[in-house]
């Protein structure tokens, strides 16, 4: 008899295990072996791949496994791909739950929080697919649910390589997607950063003319989730571009921003523009900036002329 390969939701708890005893932050690779002996994963399992061939099924569900736990708050995110136990995964191992899954994960905050999305918007259709409305939607509707599930995921996960950033690489990010974006003509040499204690409180400038008579002066904060940018802030930053002698400038940071620094925004005579963590991570799917295509899935239908008389 056939054993089927064990769910994402099958290893989280056996990942979560890993993570505890793990001494340093771990990748997925390091972690895969140990994780398939204790699960009983044969090597006939490790062999089997995605239908797209481009990724070992087992890799793939270790992955989703370890990034539900992270957005529950269970995992921490390091540099470079690695993750460590949180102090929360510590305290629920502490329990000796007898399951881990999805379900469990819908009961903590945290979790709840990041399903609902950024925009306000549920991610929907994790783990269960036989639900009234996932069987009367479409094939073509749960394509693209799926695909808004992943870029939803992806956001996160660049959200975390973002703030994991030195501030310098930070400023230099910011620079090269307002040139995929177009501004300063899309030219890398009409646009650069400035950083270091003598920037006179901006982090970079576009210029968006050849002669340079239109600039746009940016202010580029990292930042930590939660950390988020004041009216100080702000007002500093319009101050910085009131003894440049310019009116436009764009506020970008990995965090957000409180409604005080909004109002005060709103309130000023200067051209600002804010970008918090959320639209930075948009922006990057968008112009491709940090990311890759890893596969192109093509949708046929029926050629309607070829069957014409």
């Amino acid at each position: 008899m056939t054993v089927s390969l064990p769910t994402y939701q099958d290893a989280m708890l056996p990942l979560l295990r890993y993570a505890e005893a793990a001494t340093e932050p771990v990748s997925i690779m390091e972690a895969l072996p140990k994780v398939a002996t204790a699960m009983g994963v044969t090597e006939a399992q490790l062999a089997e791949r995605l239908p797209s061939g481009t990724q070992g099924a087992f890799h793939n569900r270790l992955h989703w496994a370890k990034h539900y736990l992270t957005r529950a708050g269970l995992l921490d995110s390091t540099r470079r791909g690695r993750f460590q136990i949180a102090a929360a995964g510590q305290a629920l191992l502490a329990k000796n739950p007898p399951v881990v899954n999805t379900a469990f994960l819908s009961t903590i905050p945290t979790f709840q929080e990041w399903r609902k999305g950024a925009a306000g918007a549920e991610v929907g259709g994790i783990a269960d697919v036989s639900s009234a409305a996932e069987i009367s939607a479409t094939p073509e509707e749960r394509i693209d649910k799926a695909r808004q599930e992943l870029e939803a995921n992806l956001k996160a996960d660049l959200l975390d390589r973002v703030r994991q950033m030195d501030p310098s690489d930070f400023e230099e990010l910011i620079i090269l997607l307002l040139v995929k974006m177009g501004y300063g003509q899309g030219r890398q040499e009409m646009a650069k950063a400035l950083g270091g204690s003598g920037d006179g409180g901006v982090d970079g400038v576009v210029h968006q003319d050849p002669l340079g008579l239109d600039r746009v002066y940016i202010q580029a904060k990292r930042y930590k989730d939660g950390n988020t940018v004041g009216p100080g802030e702000i007002n500093s930053f319009i101050g910085a571009l009131n003894v440049k002698k310019a009116n436009k400038g764009l506020f970008v940071t990995a965090s957000g921003f409180t409604k005080q620094a909004r109002a005060h925004v709103s309130a000023s005579s200067m051209h600002v523009v804010l970008i918090d963590g959320v639209r930075l991570a948009e922006l990057m799917v968008r112009y491709s900036v940090g990311v890759v295509v890893r596969e192109t899935v093509e949708l046929k239908a029926v050629d309607e002329g070829f069957f014409t008389d």
